[in-house]
């Protein structure tokens, strides 16, 4: 596999900035935001290599909205990005 790529959401929470790779469900932490994203890269490469060395990294790319494109895979697109509130009684 040459590159894949991934949209990395980040948040804090406490004193912790979490990072999260919603297309692959893998996510990583951090005391800062750059060491977040250092992490998130880290723990997406271990998931990937992972996945690969058992023979299901095919299928979970499929199942995660990838598509192949000849020998690399093409991310899901996102189309937006919303923050709602919903008031529940």
């Amino acid at each position: 596999m040459k590159d894949i790529s991934f949209t990395v959401h980040i948040f804090k929470e406490g004193d912790t900035y979490v990072s999260y790779a919603q297309e692959l469900d893998v996510s990583s932490c951090g005391p800062t935001d750059e060491e977040a994203r250092k992490n998130i890269q880290d723990a997406v490469r271990g998931f990937i290599e992972t996945a690969r060395d058992m023979g299901t990294l095919d299928e979970i790319l499929e199942e995660s909205g990838y598509q192949r494109d000849g020998d690399t895979w093409r991310a899901p697109e996102f189309v937006s990005l919303d923050r709602l509130t919903l008031s529940v009684k």
